[in-house]
């Protein structure tokens, strides 16, 4: 005769655990030159077969971690690592724990990498820099906030920049060189287009400059990158709109934020309070 706890397991049997989730997956093309697509995914069981992509894939593990073959060669990717895969190279993946991994991509186009760097790629995807890895996940952090795509391009040609350094022989190499008059002229055009904004592609283009060499340019001249003069310039004239008696979300359309909740996360950051509370201040101290 079955005993009381047992009878009493029978009616009320302990609830089964809750199925871990297979693959969550996030992806978007964000409006930053020469980024094809962010990819964000966490997968416990998936593994990828073997496949080729047209455009580059760099990639940070960030729980976990993945094992693949490239070029019919076993390579894996510990946290301290970042992974270049190379467009038209067979490749594949699948976790390499038992509990998965979460994962970071992004697929670039051959604007930001070229060609030429394949073979060097082939033979060494997985590079070991704490530098490089903490840029690639800033990158990917501007990327998720909608109106930093400056900032994003910024820091991604930087890591563009390590990249080749990383796969080309660094013996020759000329050093880097103070440039004054770029940085000045880069200082110019950003003050033109407050509102309106720029990609360095497009500030390439006008002061004809690599985007690399513009933003060493003006950080060396100035103290400070290029994304984070522009920003302070727009808090600055959101501050004198703010004080006009302006609402938050009229100044930020009009001082170039996505958004007024954009707004308020760089203001915060530059002035201290909320465009709000600070609107709020000076209208009492005007009154």
């Amino acid at each position: 005769m079955p005993s009381q706890a047992a009878r009493s397991q029978a009616a009320h049997p302990p609830a089964a655990p809750a199925p871990a989730p297979q693959a969550t997956v996030s992806a978007w093309r964000p409006r930053v030159p020469g980024v094809v697509e962010v990819f964000h995914a966490r997968f416990t069981e998936y593994a990828y077969p073997m496949h080729v992509h047209d455009a580059w894939t760099l990639l940070i593990v960030d729980d976990g971690a993945v094992r693949y073959d490239l070029d019919r060669h076993e390579h894996g990717t510990p946290h301290d690592t970042v992974s270049l895969l190379p467009p038209h190279v067979p490749h594949n993946g699948a976790p390499a724990t038992a509990d998965g991994f979460r994962k970071r991509v992004l697929y670039l186009d051959s604007s930001r990498l070229g060609d030429d760097l394949i073979g060097a790629a082939v033979d060494r995807p997985d590079l070991r820099d704490p530098l490089l890895r903490r840029r690639v996940g800033q990158v990917h952090a501007a990327l998720v906030r909608p109106g930093d795509e400056l900032e994003a391009e910024s820091r991604l040609t930087l890591v563009g920049e390590r990249l080749r350094e990383h796969l080309r022989s660094r013996e020759g190499a000329a050093p880097r060189r103070p440039d004054p008059v770029l940085a000045r002229r880069l200082r110019e055009l950003l003050d033109e287009r407050v509102a309106e904004g720029l990609t360095l592609v497009e500030a390439g283009a006008v002061l004809s400059a690599h985007p690399a060499h513009l933003v060493r340019a003006f950080s060396g001249a100035y103290g400070i990158a290029p994304h984070q003069y522009l920003m302070s310039r727009r808090v600055g004239r959101a501050r004198r709109l703010l004080l006009d008696g302006r609402s938050p979300g009229a100044v930020a359309a009009d001082t170039g934020f996505y958004d007024q909740a954009h707004l308020t996360r760089h203001f915060r950051r530059l002035v201290g309070v909320t465009p709000g509370r600070y609107r709020t201040t000076g209208a009492a101290a005007g009154g």
